[in-house]
């Protein structure tokens, strides 16, 4: 599924375009989607998904969604599950186009023994770090390794006793022959393959050599008939290995690596290994906690796929790194939700009304809409009596000029109920207002009265007798600057957000929340928009909040 809006008009879109109109790939657009399964998918990944897969939308093509599991030391099924439940709710269709790199182990083997074959790769035996050593700098050439000069039939025989498992992790890689003095440090000698006795999980205990992504990404390409290989900028300065790899092997097809911005997002990180730490350190619940980037975070927070796909949209494709404030995600949520979401009433800190002369043995119900703007979405009852809540916020003893909220002997409306009045404040002895004591208007029915008298204030409100309890979970950016990376001496830690996690245990909705189910998302009026947590059961209602009704942030300018 793909948004109508969609824009078609990014660099990358005109480089296709040309291409098909130069009859380029026979005028075919096969892209794809690499995620490493080890970790969730966060928003930047939404980026790349929604541009991947649009393009092949767009141009009648095909895009895959392949595994990049090229490093069974830190990868597992739980992330591959994760990522194509993922893919699936953004609303991406992969069916007949799931691969793993590691389908493409056999042939990856063949066409390193090609390379060796025609003196283009050599094993090495120096360790990691004397390989690192011999690098050089962006100023200074690399040192050729002692073993560059192994012949072919030595180099054959050791890289096949490695697959054989003869060697221990370490001993030996595979490294690509071309430039110790190369301007460009990916192409000082490269390393291809290197030895990991470790279980695959999807491969198994099939091998015990593993190739490096630079070798596995563009042969993956080919193999599958990419025709745009689209990556972040971080991967240009890879695109000569890219190519060389390409050149030097007999492909069934060449490939085109573009490369684009990253999404950057305010007040959190992208870094898969800081947000592996933050799950493994405890600072968050898990890859789903509702403070996260992660698209299963956003998910449980009550984001909706459509919202997520309108925000990369708009965002939009170019070569300039740029910031994005979280003001401009949380637009787009709000934008879907204001169509979609039912409305309810609730108090997220309530105070107790009396409302003295109602009977105290009756109740009244009111139909409702669900949706003020969209009467498909059908109505409510919303039940009405004696003792209500309302949010404390709401009432002021001794209210400034411009509070039009409820105030001593001021009448205001409940929302589609009635006027009431306040006639009495009702104190403990710390001098804190636990009661009010009103009085109703029984003409004033449905919110209208028979003089026509108009007030200032709607409250919204539940039915004590009737109301559920809930507990209401209020989330704000998980990181206190709107940069950490940005920070000196960065340490992420110094950077949490205390208060990106407030718990109510103590709040009241109305009645029909209890037919909502796990994910449901809806408006609490005047209070922003509302889903139902999977930590919710029979006996226990839990709220996360997706987001307020209105940003009220500062904006920030990097």
């Amino acid at each position: 599924m793909v948004d109508p809006d969609t824009p078609t008009t990014s660099f990358i879109h005109q480089i296709v375009r040309a291409d098909i109109a130069d009859g380029k790939n026979a005028g075919t657009v096969v892209t794809r989607f690499p995620p490493e399964p080890n970790g969730y998918l966060h928003i930047g990944h939404a980026k790349s998904m929604c541009l991947n897969f649009g393009i092949a939308h767009d141009f009648g093509g095909s895009c895959f969604l392949r595994f990049d599991d090229t490093n069974p030391d830190k990868e597992n099924r739980e992330y591959v599950r994760a990522i194509q439940t993922d893919v699936r709710w953004l609303g991406f269709d992969y069916t007949g186009h799931l691969t793993h790199a590691s389908d493409y182990f056999d042939q990856l083997y063949v066409w390193a023994v090609e390379l060796i074959d025609h003196g283009k790769a050599y094993v090495c035996s120096l360790s990691a770090e004397e390989i690192r050593a011999t690098r050089g700098t962006l100023t200074k050439p690399g040192e050729s390794s002692p073993y560059r000069d192994r012949n072919v039939t030595e180099n054959l025989d050791l890289f096949a006793r490695m697959r054989s498992g003869e060697f221990t992790d370490g001993a030996h890689v595979l490294r690509a022959k071309i430039d110790m003095a190369a301007p460009n440090i990916n192409l000082r000698d490269p390393t291809l393959y290197r030895i990991r006795h470790q279980s695959h999980q999807h491969t198994g205990d099939l091998w015990c050599i593993y190739p490096m992504y630079d070798f596995t990404h563009p042969l993956s390409d080919a193999i599958e008939g990419v025709t745009h290989s689209l990556c972040t900028l971080e991967f240009e300065d890879h695109r000569p290995l890219y190519d060389w790899i390409l050149e030097n092997v007999s492909v069934p097809c060449r490939p085109r690596q573009i490369e684009f911005s990253r999404l950057s997002l305010d007040h959190t990180v992208m870094s898969k290994r800081l947000l592996t730490t933050l799950v493994d350190a405890g600072h968050v619940s898990g890859w789903d906690d509702p403070r996260m980037p992660t698209l299963s975070g956003m998910r449980r927070r009550g984001y909706t796929p459509s919202s997520i796909r309108t925000f990369c949209n708009r965002v939009g494709i170019t070569k300039k790194d740029q910031r994005i404030e979280l003001s401009a995600l949380e637009n787009c949520i709000r934008e879907d939700l204001e169509r979609i979401a039912p409305r309810r009433l609730g108090v997220l800190r309530p105070l107790k009304i009396v409302v003295e002369n109602y009977p105290e043995d009756q109740s009244e119900e009111f139909t409702v809409p669900n949706h003020p703007g969209d009467s498909t979405m059908g109505t409510r009852t919303l039940a009405f009596c004696r003792e209500i809540w309302i949010d404390e916020s709401d009432f002021m003893e001794h209210p400034p000029a411009k509070f039009f909220r409820l105030a001593p002997g001021r009448e205001v409306r409940l929302r589609y109920a009635y006027y009431i009045t306040c006639s009495r404040v009702i104190k403990d002895n710390s001098g804190r207002v636990t009661e009010l004591r009103c009085h109703y208007d029984p003409d004033s029915r449905g919110g209208g009265t028979a003089d026509g008298r108009k007030v200032k204030g709607t409250l919204h409100w539940v039915s004590a007798r009737h109301a559920l309890d809930a507990e209401i979970r209020l989330y704000n950016p998980l990181f206190s600057v709107a940069d950490p990376r940005a920070e000196t001496d960065f340490d992420f830690h110094d950077f949490l957000n205390n208060e990106s996690l407030v718990t109510l245990g103590k709040t009241k909705v109305e009645a029909a929340m209890e037919q909502h189910s796990t994910g449901e998302c809806f408006q609490l009026e005047r209070l922003g928009y509302f889903c139902v947590d999977p930590d919710s059961a029979t006996d226990r209602l839990v709220l996360n909040r997706t987001v307020a009704l209105r940003d009220s942030r500062p904006k920030t300018h990097t």
